[in-house]
């Protein structure tokens, strides 16, 4: 098990204008702990396969998290933005498991 430092993203779709809706990105610093590091390559019909991790996060979640953690899409790791494809609540944590890349918007 490792440390790790990194920023979570939060996604929360809010009315910019009269009858147009936006997807907000939100990032915070969060501590935890790396407990399982893994990788996938999934095959596919393309040239290049995707790479996906199966990473196992276990993060200290603040009142933020814990209150925001249903519009959480991405974790910091490695230079890269991974997608969040589980969270379980398990205070004073969640524990994330991460997917493959995230291609979303950019923070505002």
């Amino acid at each position: 098990m490792s440390k790790w430092f990194g920023k979570l993203g939060f996604v929360e779709t809010k009315e910019t204008e009269l009858s147009v809706h936006s997807e907000i990105v939100t990032e915070r610093d969060c501590y935890g702990d790396l407990t399982r590091n893994t990788r996938r390559n999934q095959s596919s019909d393309k040239v290049n396969d995707d790479i996906s991790l199966a990473n196992t996060l276990s993060v200290i979640a603040d009142p933020y998290v814990q209150e925001h953690f249903c519009n959480l899409r991405y974790v910091t790791l490695y230079g890269g933005k991974w997608k969040v494809t589980d969270a379980s609540v398990e205070y004073p944590r969640i524990v994330l498991t991460l997917g493959g890349l995230w291609h979303g918007n950019e923070t505002e």
